[in-house]
């Protein structure tokens, strides 16, 4: 049974209302026409639509943490840590900094120069005056004076590698009272697994778990995010772990949060030692260090 013409545009009509109801209310246009997620003639492509889905849902997610550091205090400052084209810094600020009359900042942190110009004309082109950009690595930014010696929010969305490790040391130099990051690929823990694999098959069953280079890879990938959560409760965070979208998206898609609320450390930075130590990976205590 093929589709006749009333259900082809009955179908088109039904996309249509989804994508004005994936739009959210004082969202502007013009923006999101500049960062290509809405085409010139104001539509939405498929992959501009998962592009908006995800930026949007992870919106959902961060709200409230802005409001919470609002009730404390005005003039909330969030740093992007490889923010790339800064879709989120954007978003971020269109739907929420723009409304505060206050000193509230966002600040775009990026290496590539050339996504740090373009970012700087399209703020100043929208007026968002509260945005600053910053050709900075994410090692760089944190003992660098273009910024605050506080931030409020910490946030890193697929920064590679070890750029999500040093999101969180600059979040812990800076007091972040949230930290929201989005792990991308990361090797070098795996690396690690894989030199030392043939001592540890001696002594260690658990060693079955990374013996095949696949399973190398992706085991590496997970214990990097559970130490990277133990470090931050270390530091006195309360963290959730959950999904950022569906896996049709993105297989890169684990979202952690931690918000500081003082909690014992003492527990978590055992449990730390005695993973890096169970899996054999105890060079790497200076990465996931408990203390400052």
């Amino acid at each position: 049974m093929t589709l006749g013409i009333t259900d082809t545009k009955y179908e088109q009509k039904q996309q249509e209302m989804t994508d004005k109801h994936a739009i959210k209310p004082g969202q502007s246009i013009e923006l999101l026409k500049e960062l290509h997620i809405l085409t010139r003639d104001g539509k939405l492509n498929q992959d501009s639509r998962r592009k908006l889905k995800q930026v949007n849902h992870l919106y959902q997610f961060i709200e409230p943490l802005l409001r919470e550091v609002q009730l404390d205090h005005s003039g909330i400052t969030l740093a992007d840590h490889g923010a790339g084209k800064s879709y989120l810094g954007f978003i971020l600020y269109d739907l929420f900094f723009k409304y505060q009359d206050d000193s509230s900042h966002i600040f775009g942190i990026e290496t590539r120069d050339e996504l740090v110009q373009k970012s700087r004309a399209l703020a100043h082109k929208l007026q968002f005056s509260g945005m600053s950009f910053l050709n900075l690595s994410v090692a760089e930014s944190i003992y660098s004076d273009l910024l605050p010696e506080t931030v409020d929010i910490v946030t890193a969305l697929h920064a590679c590698n070890t750029a999500t490790d040093d999101a969180i040391l600059f979040a812990l130099k800076k007091n972040a009272r949230f930290i929201v990051l989005v792990p991308c690929c990361q090797a070098e823990v795996a690396a690690v697994l894989r030199k030392n694999k043939a001592a540890s098959f001696i002594s260690n069953s658990l060693s079955e778990l990374w013996r095949h280079p696949l399973h190398t890879r992706e085991f590496g990938s997970l214990i990097t995010n559970v130490l990277r959560c133990l470090q931050l409760e270390a530091h006195g965070y309360q963290v959730n772990v959950t999904e950022l979208v569906g896996w049709e998206h993105s297989m890169k898609n684990e979202l952690i949060i931690a918000s500081y609320k003082n909690l014992p450390r003492r527990r978590p930075s055992e449990r730390l030692n005695e993973l890096l130590g169970a899996l054999g990976l105890e060079e790497m205590s200076t990465r996931f260090f408990t203390s400052l």
